[in-house]
């Protein structure tokens, strides 16, 4: 495949193999090109370079980009996406004046989700979320991570990550698997937290681990959720097993989660709306990724966004990503959450496009593969509606994407309807 003419070519890159991505470093290649052969990127230049490199070659296949943008396809680093019902009614009660903690104690929330991913087959399971990555996939996103943590039982947290591995079967996208069985405590472990964290240490992390079901354990280090020694317990005891941590950390309340996230070498911490320059210090010398979450401040109507700048002037890969969940952050659009970082986080466009793609696929151990139009890495390439990459955060509420391509396959286009006028 050959991709052609391109307004703008925009990838992140390094200025050498050495080095790191830098924050908003863009490569931006007027009349750009791509090409694509068994599924790898394998050269990026000037249309007119391109066609000299090919030497008469044919391709099977040319796209002309004419007059828009090509970009790697998104990395959504941090979603939940396997529950079976939506919760608008929480959506509802949050307008009325409940908070997020309120909506929980009165047994809404996760442990809401919860009881109905219990009741659920996986079949019925795999036809709820077969919707939401096919616009994940419109939307210009092609890697997830997919995290459980509907179960909170050894049986529905297997079957949640079952689910995941037979999605990656079924759908172009690719999922990324991360066990969350600390995500609450369950209605019927309320008075015996210790119970159910030895259920998760000695029962749920080996099956995980036996059956080969993720590639991470996460934690949800919050007020009224899991603390930082029961956090500690659970991530030390998911490394020993294999598993890389990650952490849920500094959401609602200062909680010491991202410090949690520096001393168990974790590969990321999420949300960090409060957290302390000094644990941002501890993030960038124990090498985290901060996956940042503005869609969640936004959608629970919370006053604090995660302090972005002061983590980009730290030296710190920022990512961000969109939380998709049905209770606290409703959609699949990176490109929204885009808008949101850098309205509310002050986030550069450039520096948005770095977040969603390079440094998110850090965040997921991907980074040698995907996140930017490099050769050798997979030919996930979306083709954008726009004339320069500066539209895709500034045009919002809008799909702006044109071609998806996943693997060096179209999976998705968009067709445009004409109206009739007579």
């Amino acid at each position: 495949m050959l991709i052609k003419n391109a307004a703008q070519l925009v990838t992140p890159i390094r200025l050498s193999q050495t080095e790191e991505y830098r924050m908003g470093e863009l490569l931006i290649i007027e009349d750009g090109s791509v090409a694509i052969h068994d599924k790898k990127i394998v050269a990026v230049g000037t249309t007119s370079e391109l066609s000299q490199k090919l030497d008469g070659e044919k391709p099977k296949t040319i796209i002309d980009a004419a007059h828009k943008v090509v970009m790697p396809g998104f990395v959504d680093c941090h979603t939940h996406p396997i529950f079976l019902d939506t919760r608008e009614n929480e959506f509802e009660m949050r307008i009325r004046g409940k908070s997020y903690r309120e909506i929980a104690a009165a047994g809404g929330g996760i442990r809401s989700s919860v009881r109905k991913i219990r009741e659920a087959s996986k079949e019925q399971i795999i036809r709820a979320v077969l919707p939401r990555l096919d616009r994940f996939l419109e939307y210009g996103t092609t890697t997830i991570e997919a995290k459980s943590g509907y179960g909170l039982s050894p049986e529905d947290e297997i079957k949640s990550l079952e689910v995941i591995q037979e999605l990656n079967r079924l759908h172009p996208i690719d999922l990324v698997p991360t066990f969350l069985g600390a995500h609450e405590v369950p209605d019927e472990y309320r008075t015996r937290r210790k119970a159910y964290i030895d259920l998760i240490i000695h029962e749920m992390i080996p099956r995980v681990v036996d059956q080969r079901l993720a590639e991470f354990c996460d934690i949800f280090i919050e007020q009224d959720v899991f603390t930082v020694e029961e956090g500690r317990q659970i991530l030390n005891a998911a490394k020993k097993s294999g598993l890389r941590p990650k952490v849920h950390a500094n959401q609602l309340t200062a909680n010491e989660g991202a410090a949690l996230a520096a001393e168990v070498g974790a590969v990321s911490a999420e949300h960090l709306d409060h957290i302390t320059p000094d644990e941002i210090e501890l993030l960038k010398d124990a090498g985290v990724v901060p996956v940042l979450l503005p869609g969640a401040v936004f959608y629970l109507k919370l006053q604090k966004y995660a302090p972005a700048r002061e983590m980009i002037d730290a030296g710190l890969p920022v990512a961000i990503s969109t939380d998709f969940n049905p209770g606290s952050c409703m959609t699949e659009s990176m490109s929204t959450i885009m808008t949101l970082a850098c309205i509310n986080m002050r986030l550069l466009p450039s520096e948005a496009i770095t977040a969603a793609t390079i440094n998110a696929a850090m965040a997921i151990e991907r980074q040698h593969k995907i996140g930017s139009l490099e050769i050798g890495k997979k030919a996930d390439v979306v083709i954008w509606d726009m004339p320069n990459y500066l539209h895709l955060p500034y045009h919002f509420g809008v799909n702006l994407s044109h071609i998806v391509i996943k693997d060096g396959d179209v999976v998705w286009e968009k067709h445009h309807r004409a109206l009739n006028c007579n």
